[in-house]
């Protein structure tokens, strides 16, 4: 049996804890019911780099479990008319809402992002399923006119089956939200595998969820779940009865899982890596670009996908927005600590072996000819603290502009003219998030024009990060092409039937093909 920490259950800052139902014996896989019968996971706090808790992960046997009871559980969940699988669905929203704050500190406690932030995440979960409602009442077919007399051509939208949902650390509950709370209504099925560093959000989302569907008589097993390792992730891409895979992650190891989803042709939905830029033009209003900056660069201690790694500034402001931005890191410096502190910017690194990736990619950049404006060091001696860098002197090409440190490391740019900082925006092989800091309208038309940025998601006078859930958000190239959250991203959880009746006593072929 596997107990919660006796520093935290000892420890009045945690009784949140017990206000998720988070008992001291926790089981990592939910088919149903409570199990687990795998290896042991550690869940550690970042802050601190002791342990949370351990949690009893799942094995293939559990894996094929929860499969089975998830297939079950689809056969009469997918026959429930839509507006109820939204009634229960607004029904999950408002239990999230009623645990906001202990779901939100928790997520701070094992990924390492400030309480506002962790809060932040969990309300990202409760607009999903506010707007997913909103899609149970008004998801539509079509009816197309037939070229044929005496014909009806439809358009029918029915739901695929069981999902599979891999997320990753750095958002343990928003992405497998936005996935599920739109994916249950088009009469889905859903198993998660997290990412086997935060267990303990998805024990206490799940925990949530269930519970609603228990009190509606619904099996749930309409919501799955199966912690683990790459095995649990193998056996997803692998299986032909996932109809979906959505995976969150690197793009090598997304890269990996795309092909293997492809193998057995089966569907995916990827989001990977970005390389963001900020284009700060002659004309950007400064005031804006340095407020919007140090969140973008140094928020959630730069774990965002949509983080900004790049800063390219026109050079007749580069002084100034150096200047500028590195006096506000200044002020940030100070705040570095503890995530559940309400005084704490900017919290730790998720792992030690973020931090190793942070000094191996300070080193590396000073190597091919960067200087540290700005941070570069490690901070404390306990938990996975560093400081927000900032680095010039580097080429817009350099390899390791072009790579992703999943860090709080900016790089600056100075351009000569907004088309060869768009060309500097677009060269990277990641295409998930840009902005542009201009005040001209001629400059706005020219970045969100063919020619302009190619990236998923395109922003003029805000950051890179930030998204909101009624857009759909993912990227291009090697960000994978998913789209989640918003707009027809509902799409991807549903399969399309195109539908001829023939309603006459006729035969007619299209086309006015004669075959008699």
């Amino acid at each position: 049996m596997l107990s919660t920490s006796s520093y935290l259950i000892n420890d009045k800052k945690y009784s949140f804890l017990k206000d998720l139902e988070l008992k001291e014996v926790n089981h990592g896989v939910f088919n149903g019911n409570w199990t687990g019968n795998g290896e042991i996971t550690k869940s550690i706090s970042p802050s601190n780099g002791k342990i949370i808790a351990e949690i009893k992960n799942g094995n293939k046997n559990d894996y094929e479990d929860c499969v089975k009871a998830s297939e079950e559980a689809y056969k009469v969940w997918a026959d429930l008319p839509l507006p109820k699988r939204g009634e229960i669905v607004r029904q999950i929203g408002n239990a999230l809402r009623e645990k906001i704050e202990p779901l939100g500190k928790l997520v701070s406690l094992e990924m390492g992002k400030i309480l506002p932030e962790g809060i932040g995440e969990v309300q990202e979960y409760v607009d999903i399923c506010d707007y997913a409602v909103g899609l149970s009442r008004s998801l539509n077919g079509a009816i197309i006119p037939s070229e044929r007399p005496g014909h009806a051509l439809l358009e029918k939208w029915n739901p695929l089956g069981l999902i599979g949902v891999i997320s990753a650390f750095n958002f343990p509950i928003a992405v497998y939200g936005w996935n599920s709370a739109i994916a249950m209504v088009c009469g889905d099925t859903i198993l998660w595998k997290p990412a086997p560093t935060t267990p303990l959000v998805s024990i206490a989302t799940i925990n949530i969820i269930s519970k609603v569907l228990e009190q509606n008589g619904i099996n749930s097993a309409v919501a799955t779940l199966c912690n683990g390792g790459a095995d649990i992730g193998k056996n997803l891409a692998t299986d032909t009865r996932i109809k979906l895979l959505s995976f969150t992650g690197s793009t090598q190891v997304g890269h990996q899982v795309g092909v293997e989803v492809q193998k057995r042709f089966g569907k995916h939905l990827l989001e990977l890596g970005g390389n963001n830029a900020i284009i700060v033009n002659e004309d950007a209003d400064i005031d804006m670009v340095i407020t919007s900056t140090v969140f973008a660069c140094a928020g959630t201690a730069g774990q965002r996908c949509t983080t900004t790694r790049r800063l390219i500034i026109h050079e007749k402001v580069y002084d100034e927005v150096l200047s500028r931005l590195k006096k506000a890191y200044s002020q940030i410096i100070n705040r570095i600590g503890d995530p559940l502190d309400s005084k704490t910017l900017l919290g730790p690194l998720h792992s030690a072996e973020s931090v190793a990736k942070f000094e191996q990619t300070i080193s590396e950049a000073q190597k091919q000819g960067g200087a540290i404006e700005f941070g570069g060091k490690l901070v404390g001696s306990t938990g996975f603290f560093v400081e927000p860098t900032i680095i010039s002197g580097l080429k817009h090409d350099s390899p390791v502009v072009h790579s992703e440190c999943f860090a709080p490391i900016v790089y600056i740019l100075k351009a000569s003219n907004l088309k060869e900082a768009i060309s500097w925006n677009n060269e990277v092989p990641q295409g998930l998030s840009s902005s542009l800091f201009t005040q001209n309208v001629n400059n706005i038309f020219e970045w969100i024009g063919p020619f302009g940025s190619d990236c998923g998601i395109i922003n003029v006078n805000i950051p890179t990060s930030g998204a909101e859930i009624g857009g759909a958000f993912g990227g291009e190239k090697h960000t994978g092409g998913g789209r989640e959250s918003g707009s027809d991203s509902w799409k991807q959880y549903m399969r399309r039937s195109t539908i001829t009746i023939n309603h006459s006593r006729e035969l007619p072929l299209a086309q006015g093909i004669k075959f008699e």
